[in-house]
């Protein structure tokens, strides 16, 4: 519980997916937590609501990144924020360019002017593990390949896997956050712009900063019926809809899947661990699954395993192959160690969309998905 004493953060996006659990782990760890959110219709519906599941001890202020008044009001009387504020999808970047770079862009410049007139202790950035490109790589013979990236071209022709120079198929090594950046997104080009102002502002300012890359964030409460949210909340949504999972490619692509309460769990200790200053962390759970494998866990789960894949052999703008996080740094800086295993992360995801659906149905449960008790011990 908070007292009069207790530091007060400021978490922009805080209604969204990894901020009302982020809220969560603050409040119970007895900070005050204010929020600045513009309670997006395409996230939290057209009549713009706070959230049911969002603590009701959490102070919200309705307003957009964008409006320095509002930015300035939500940063009165603020030790600390985290910055979470951003339009997020990789491939939608690609055609909503505008947007993307107006919010995510020029919102965290709107928020770093006012820091300028309000300083605060503390800031921590989220950003993204796109920032990246693809992950790293090496050849047979060892040879490292930083800068991967597949032509139009391979693509087309099914060609899926990162080749080098010399036609070589190359393989994914685990990311550490030395790996040059290398966008292949709008979203990404965003979201390295973030890390490089606050990282620029806060030393010239003598702001203590510190940006995290979130790899592929899932769990309750992300927006399963929105198109630009995570992955593994659709996988789930359709096969309680007695629908085949859609797979771009050959669905063999890696990714690095980490629970929302081990992401929350890595800003908390962003903000207190006095090390964590000027440091980039990549988030993650250092275990590498492939779209087919998480695809199977969620149909075991739901007990679907008839509706066999549907695999499209289409390759979407801005989509990378694979990439896998490197987390020695957040595991010997911060002390962060991810506890939440993916099989049990998936059992929670999988009944929450199922109460989720029923909800809107109004039905009884056909399928009993059993519901754990709290993952994050």
């Amino acid at each position: 519980m908070h007292t009069d004493t207790s530091p007060t953060l400021l978490i922009t996006g805080g209604a969204g997916f990894i901020g009302s659990h982020l809220t969560t782990e603050l409040l119970q760890h007895g900070y005050r937590v204010r929020i600045l959110d513009n309670l997006s219709p395409q996230v939290h519906g057209p009549e713009r609501q706070r959230p049911g599941h969002l603590d009701r001890r959490a102070e919200v202020f309705v307003g957009d990144i964008r409006d320095p008044h509002r930015v300035e009001e939500a940063l009165d009387g603020v030790d600390a924020v985290i910055h979470l504020a951003a339009v997020v999808g990789e491939r939608s970047s690609m055609y909503r360019i505008e947007k993307y770079m107006s919010v995510n862009t020029t919102g965290t410049a709107v928020l770093l002017e006012a820091l300028l007139d309000h300083p605060v202790e503390r800031l921590v950035v989220a950003s993204s593990s796109a920032v990246y490109g693809e992950g790293l790589y090496s050849s047979y013979n060892g040879a490292i390949f930083q800068n991967v990236r597949r032509s139009p071209a391979q693509t087309a022709r099914g060609d899926w896997e990162p080749r080098s120079p010399d036609g070589e198929v190359i393989y994914p090594l685990p990311t550490p956050e030395t790996k040059e950046v290398a966008p292949q997104s709008i979203y990404a080009v965003s979201k390295y712009d973030q890390e490089e102002m606050c990282r620029m502002i806060g030393e010239a300012y003598g702001i203590p900063t510190t940006v995290l890359r979130l790899f592929s964030v899932y769990g309750p409460h992300q927006g399963y019926a929105n198109p630009y949210s995570g992955m593994l909340a659709e996988y789930a949504s359709r096969l309680l809809q007695g629908l085949p999972v859609r797979l771009f490619e050959d669905g063999y692509q890696q990714r690095d899947f980490v629970s929302v309460y081990d992401v929350a769990r890595a800003f908390r200790l962003a903000l207190e661990t006095p090390r964590a200053a000027g440091g980039t962390f990549n988030i993650g759970s250092g275990r590498p699954y492939t779209f087919r494998t998480a695809a199977d866990m969620l149909a075991a789960i739901i007990r679907r395993q008839d509706l066999a894949p549907e695999v499209t052999g289409a390759c979407r703008v801005g989509e990378i192959r694979h990439c896998i996080a490197d987390i020695s740094r957040a595991r010997e800086v911060l002390g962060y160690a991810p506890k939440v295993p993916l099989e049990a992360g998936l059992l929670e995801l999988a009944a929450w969309v199922e109460a989720e659906i029923l909800e809107r149905r109004k039905v009884p449960s056909p399928l009993n998905v059993p519901v754990p008790s709290r993952l994050h011990v």
